[in-house]
């Protein structure tokens, strides 16, 4: 479906939008440039509920002031809905984890194209327009819907099968160990996003301490998130995770709280070997065409990124994301087993993945 973005509303506020700049975006949208921070304010005071815009450019020049009307925006019932693009001089490693805690939508650094900036807002007003949510993408994407193939169904299910019964005796220690260890269930399940965008349970041993989930937004503001200079960084890794319990720490390094995953596995929720589900925030990142491609293939245990540059030091966002779709594209029964293959070796390397 084409959508026509003619009638839709952008306001620009600040001082650095050029005349060709204006030109592009007015080609698409109706442009109104309101100034600084404090005339946008007073600008959107006036609108009613068929005024509004659609979407907010906002240059950064007082940071506090600008997330201060970012967040009387955003607790607006009226405003709440709006597409917000934050513009900044400089790279800022803090602004840009303040802006993702703030759910803005996108925040750019100059110079930055401006072909990139119109294609980024030409997604995020399609996807205002038809107004899905994570649960909907699947609905959304039916038209490529991923069917895995018997061979590699077949393969799984032996697979899976026979590590699963060879495997048991060292399953109920793990968990006999993980009861002594802390308090707490056995087993973590979390809702993960795989193939076409569906959801399922996720079951890993658990690593962490209870009420973990509780803590992530906190310990992500003072941690890291992957940075590969695109302002749309999807795969949140945290050091030194003090929610992690010291048996949790051997499980992860040893990969061995993977090992209820082989469960999904004979569900059919996932495959041996694929793209990693993701959680539901960061799937909800990767929607634009540049990156589901991901979703479009099978999701996996293990993939091509875990053994691609494990070891040999950090791989950026953009790395993984493009391994995700090579595999997407190319992926095949000798694919996989070549891919299993160098999984074992991967293990004992020192990245933690």
């Amino acid at each position: 479906m084409d959508y026509n973005y003619k009638g839709l509303r952008l306001v620009y506020s600040g001082t650095e939008l050029t005349e060709e700049a204006s030109a592009t975006l007015s080609q698409e949208y109706n442009i109104v440039n309101v100034g600084n921070v404090s005339e946008l304010e007073a600008y959107l005071n006036t609108q009613s509920l068929f005024s509004t815009p659609d979407v907010i450019m906002i240059e950064i020049e007082d940071q506090e002031r600008v997330f201060s009307v970012v967040n009387q925006i955003k607790n607006n019932p009226l405003t709440s809905g709006l597409i917000i693009v934050l513009l900044n001089k400089v790279p800022d490693t803090k602004l840009r984890a303040r802006a993702i805690k703030a759910k803005i939508h996108d925040l750019y650094f100059y110079p930055y194209s401006m072909e990139d900036l119109k294609d980024r807002l030409n997604f995020l007003i399609k996807f205002k327009l038809i107004k899905p949510n994570i649960e909907q993408l699947a609905v959304i994407k039916k038209q490529k819907e991923y069917q895995i193939p018997r061979p590699k169904r077949l393969f799984d299910i032996l697979a899976a099968g026979g590590i699963l019964l060879v495997l048991s005796p060292v399953l109920l220690i793990i968990a006999l160990l993980i009861r002594l260890d802390s308090k707490g269930g056995v087993i973590y399940k979390s809702k993960r996003v795989g193939t076409g965008y569906k959801i399922f349970d996720f079951y890993k041993f658990r690593s962490m301490r209870p009420g973990a989930d509780q803590q992530l937004k906190d310990l992500s503001a003072l941690n890291q998130y992957a940075d590969d200079g695109s302002g749309t960084n999807a795969f949140v890794k945290i050091k030194n995770d003090p929610r992690i319990t010291r048996l949790g720490n051997f499980l992860r390094n040893s990969s061995l709280d993977e090992l209820p995953q082989l469960f999904n596995v004979l569900k059919g929720d996932m495959s041996l070997v694929g793209n990693r589900p993701l959680p539901l925030y960061e799937a909800e990142m990767l929607t634009s065409n540049e990156w589901s491609m991901r979703f479009l293939g099978p999701s996996g245990l293990t993939g091509l990124w875990q053994i691609s540059k494990r070891g040999k030091g950090e791989m950026s966002d953009t790395e993984r994301k493009k391994l995700d779709n090579f595999y997407a594209r190319n992926y095949s029964l000798w694919f996989d087993i070549k891919i299993i293959l160098g999984t074992f070796p991967a293990l004992f390397q020192k990245e933690k993945v």
